[in-house]
């Protein structure tokens, strides 16, 4: 740690002396406005040659990036979608270079000038000092702003390239969190807490503290002491169906070697700038290693997720659906349904169904299943192993899921062969106990055929 923060403190000196340089060769000129002026650095930046220069020069436009508002911000990135792209004149000049000779050379050449230059420019942006950390506020601005201008999708891309390699698995930290990590992290982990808000510290200690309880994060180098995503973990005697088995302050925590279970019950994501970029499927098998090393009686690892899409699906569904749509919705429509015994009753059975078919069945654009959470532990070689009715009776569950949690099970000798299911084929590998649910009559039953023509 000291070395890094040496090297820090090296950094910060040649851009310092850089921006003295700087500032001593500039001129009085015309007055522009934020955006260009800004857009002109960048041009600077970009055909400096000196060390110093370019680290002034590169703090000094994300200083500058910082202070714009959202209508500049919006501005600058259209300024780097159209003006930062790849050099016509060169990539002409290398298409038929490689048309006339398609030589390794040629090639080397169409491919260098064929990419963009704010590839180029967002490089030596990261070289300044604190610059991946404000990459990565800046790529969260360009998410949101995507919203309504999505032809930055292309300036995206961009980012998302430089940042699958900067941020890949050679450069994570795996460390664990515990109720002695200090605050100003701990802080962090209730702030990013996504999937089960975490109230107050003395909620937080529940979370941590006892000896059946785990939290483990990835670090970047770059981003000290910014978790990017992290895992609770819960040791157990059994698969659990209900989040409040887990999170009941009143319950008695166990002895870490007399459990044979242990429960990914929420996995958050914290940086929004680097949406798209992942880290979970690595978490998740490093996590996984890391509890068999300290408690070699584990035997079962499985989550205990939420659904969020499953509600707004099932409002969409219509008369064609092989549960009796309506009834369900009107059931659910009933304030406290699940409060009523005979009430969720009926809904059991029709909401297993209709669980049943949105996992097995349903799909996205793509081909894929429609629900997120699904791809993602499905794409990591889990096997969906449990629809648990009314797992989450929360408010924000009750809303988004009917109160539906989902148990997948990491069984550690079926995970490649798990993944693969799903990488090469888009099978959904799923339970006996879970596809029995399922009475659509074109159910996969064994394998999803042909996503394309299998859209839901």
């Amino acid at each position: 740690m000291g070395t890094l923060s040496s090297f820090r403190d090296m950094l910060d000196a040649i851009a310092e002396r850089g921006r003295r340089l700087v500032a001593s060769s500039q001129r009085p000129g015309k007055k522009c406005t934020a955006t260009e002026a800004l857009a002109m650095r960048c041009e600077e930046l970009l055909s400096s040659k000196g060390e110093a220069s370019g680290l002034a020069l590169a703090q000094d436009i994300l200083t500058g990036w910082a202070a714009l508002n959202e209508d500049e911000q919006r501005a600058f990135m259209r300024t780097l979608l159209e003006r930062f792209g790849a050099d016509d004149a060169q990539l002409d000049k290398a298409i038929r270079a490689y048309e006339a000779q398609r030589s390794p050379e040629n090639l080397a050449l169409l491919h260098e000038a064929a990419e963009p230059r704010r590839q180029e420019l967002i490089r030596r942006l990261n070289a300044a000092p604190k610059g991946t950390a404000s990459l990565v506020h800046m790529r969260e601005a360009l998410l949101r702003l995507q919203a309504s201008m999505p032809e930055l999708a292309v300036v995206d891309a961009d980012f998302s390239h430089l940042f699958a390699s900067w941020f890949n698995r050679g450069f994570l930290q795996l460390q664990s969190i515990d109720w002695t990590t200090p605050a100003h992290i701990l802080e962090k982990i209730i702030h990013y807490e996504a999937v089960h808000a975490i109230g107050d510290w003395s909620e937080l200690r529940r979370r941590l503290a006892p000896a059946d309880r785990r939290c483990f994060a990835f670090f970047h180098p770059q981003l000290v002491d910014e978790p990017l995503i992290f895992v609770e973990v819960a040791l157990t005697r059994s698969m659990p169906e209900k989040i409040a088995t887990l999170l009941d302050e009143k319950r008695e925590a166990i002895a870490p070697g007399d459990a044979d279970t242990a429960v990914f019950y929420s996995i958050s994501n914290c940086q929004p700038g680097l949406r798209g970029i992942s880290f979970g499927n690595f978490l998740i098998k490093q996590v996984v290693e890391e509890l068999r090393r300290e408690e070699p009686g584990l035997r079962n690892f499985v989550t205990l997720s939420p659904v969020p899409g499953f509600a707004r699906w099932l409002n969409a569904a219509d008369k064609t659906a092989t549960w009796d749509a309506d009834l369900l919705k009107n059931l659910l429509a009933q304030p406290g349904w699940h409060q009523d015994d005979a009430a969720a009753a009926q809904v059991r059975p029709l909401l297993l169904g209709a669980a049943a078919h949105y996992f097995l069945d349903a799909r996205n654009g793509g081909g894929r299943p429609v629900d997120p959470v699904a791809r993602f532990h499905l794409g990591n070689g889990a096997r969906l192993e449990r629809l648990n009715f009314l797992g989450d009776v929360s408010a924000r569950a009750l809303r988004e899921s009917c109160g539906l949690m989902v148990n997948y099970l990491y069984k550690l000798d079926d995970i490649e062969r798990n993944h693969e299911a799903y990488a090469e084929r888009g099978e959904v590998v799923a339970s006996p106990e879970v596809r029995k649910w399922n009475t659509a009559p074109n159910s996969r039953k064994t394998t999803a055929k042909s996503p394309e023509k299998t859209h839901a």
